[in-house]
């Protein structure tokens, strides 16, 4: 009853911009320094609940291995039907790479996953839930080209996969006590 009243949907993020500041690939057991500058958008498309971001944190990876450490982004409420921007740098340094990773990182256009990790309360009312988990990934397909010129080709927007910390597929999950949602 309660879902069929709040009707309740999840975040949507974007990922608005992904451009490429340092990017290096080097040495005989290959390490890769990076930076990118990025820009994330999210719509709570909700008319009745609003969203508490405790902790966010962004990093990015490649072939399923992480290249850039955690960089945490700004905690947030967000209200109603309301649309949050974050404008950020993520980058690692000296990151080792697996071979065919860092192989493949030096030819042409790749595609990294950008991960948001973080927790997250829901807002009804006066009522606010317990923390749950939020993960997002964001595909970036960028150019790389020649890494010795600074900034390459921007990444344009992309809509991203929102995963949450329970596995209630209808979202109901969050109305639930903490306890009920771990599984």
């Amino acid at each position: 009853l309660v879902w069929a009243i709040l009707q309740p949907s999840k975040p949507r993020f974007i990922l608005r911009d992904a451009t490429v500041v340092n990017f290096n690939v080097s040495g005989n057991r290959p390490h890769l320094t990076s930076s990118f500058k990025i820009t994330l958008s999210s719509r709570n498309p909700n008319d009745k609940i609003g969203i508490y971001y405790d902790r966010l944190d962004v990093y990015a990876s490649y072939g399923n291995q992480q290249i850039t450490s955690p960089t945490a982004m700004p905690t947030t409420y967000q209200g109603h039907k309301e649309v949050k921007d974050w404008s950020l740098f993520v980058g690692g340094n000296s990151v080792h790479l697996s071979p065919y990773n860092a192989l493949n990182l030096e030819q042409g256009t790749i595609m990294l996953m950008l991960h948001l990790d973080g927790r997250v309360r829901w807002k009804v009312g006066t009522f606010i839930t317990g923390k749950y988990h939020l993960y997002v990934r964001c595909r970036a397909f960028i150019n790389i080209g020649d890494s010795a010129f600074g900034v390459k080709q921007q990444q344009h927007e992309t809509s991203c996969i929102s995963l949450h910390g329970h596995d209630d597929g209808n979202f109901l999950g969050f109305l639930l006590p903490p306890a009920h949602n771990n599984r």
